[in-house]
């Protein structure tokens, strides 16, 4: 029952926080100058018969209240409206390019992880040596490396000299080479984040290395491997839930990257749609950004209450500071670091 009962209050409070991304989704057209009905008429000259026809097609000679309504229902009805720039239907025109930015983010996700939890194990087993001293400078450099200019010197390094990977874009069209393309920019996505899971992967497993229970085993004489086990499998909460916290990351950083390696994904298409004030388009790409992070971390957080049920009760206690499960543990492994 009570499993019930948090799964129902984790699916409200995710609805409620999806209703108010809507709202403020939905007000990026009056964040801007002017009359909303110019706006979404674009860049040529209109009539004041066609301006009209534009506020009758927007409903924007309804109430504000009213105009939500319409903008809202169409949204789960998978209407994103049509382009300004283009006058093609959003929906058609992020699809298209879906699938890029999303293959981009899941690249730099796996090499984020299967660099960042070895370097960081490996500096925790080193904790005060040279090998920890080395790989905490280079999490501290990859945290404050900013994404371009670590994507123009990868690029100039290992494209432009070395001719180890192509230079710009997706090539021929094949999904195999379009995957070649997108290896460097991944890497260069993925420094930053790599860097943030080796500080939480070396806190974590530092916790467990310095709990009571490894030096009680350590007196009973309990082998070493088996130690070792117990401790990587304790820590491996805060590294799975920090997963959720690396999804808003991944979705800001591809906008940089994109733009950097001149990758037509959603990134580019919502620079693109920013510069030349293609509302609907950018209306779209943010509610769909900020959808997949909160959905993400809802998902990364009830996970990580099934991997260790003690959080339920941990989360219940603290539940008057306002913190997810996944900001608990991400904020417990900071504490070592």
């Amino acid at each position: 029952m009570r499993a019930v009962t948090d799964l129902a209050r984790r699916i409200g409070t995710l609805v409620l926080l999806l209703f108010v991304l809507s709202i403020l989704t939905f007000s990026l057209l009056y964040m801007t100058s002017g009359d909303p009905a110019r706006t979404l008429a674009g860049a040529r000259k209109v009539s004041a018969s066609q301006l009209a026809a534009v506020r009758a097609q927007y409903h924007l000679d309804q109430p504000l209240w009213r105009q939500y309504a319409y903008w809202l229902g169409d949204v789960l009805h998978g209407n994103l409206g049509v382009s300004i720039r283009t006058s093609l239907p959003v929906t058609e025109m992020i699809g298209q390019r879906a699938w890029i930015t999303l293959t981009l983010a899941l690249m730099a996700l796996v090499i984020a992880l299967l660099v960042g939890i070895p370097l960081g194990i490996v500096s925790a087993r080193h904790r005060g040596r040279w090998q920890d001293g080395t790989i905490t400078a280079l999490a501290v450099a990859g945290l404050g490396a900013p994404s371009f200019a670590v994507g123009l010197l990868l690029l100039y390094v290992l494209s432009v000299e070395l001719g180890w990977f192509p230079i710009y874009g997706l090539g021929s069209g094949s999904f195999i080479d379009a995957v070649w393309h997108l290896v460097l920019p991944a890497f260069t996505l993925s420094i930053g984040l790599f860097a943030v899971v080796i500080k939480i992967s070396r806190a974590s497993l530092i916790r467990q290395i310095d709990s009571d229970y490894t030096l009680f085993a350590l007196s009973r004489g309990v082998p070493r491997h088996t130690i070792v086990l117990a401790q990587l499998r304790n820590a491996a909460l805060p590294i799975v839930t920090s997963s959720g916290l690396l999804i808003a990351s991944l979705v800001s950083g591809t906008v940089v990257v994109e733009a950097t390696f001149s990758i037509g994904g959603l990134g580019t298409l919502l620079q693109e749609s920013v510069t030349f004030k293609d509302i609907p388009v950018v209306q779209a790409i943010t509610l769909i950004m900020a959808t997949i992070i909160c959905v993400s971390t809802a998902i990364v957080d009830f996970l990580a209450v099934l991997i260790d049920p003690r959080l339920r009760t941990r989360h219940r206690r603290r539940s008057g500071d306002g913190l997810a499960p996944t900001a608990h543990a991400a904020a417990e492994a900071g504490e070592t670091a």
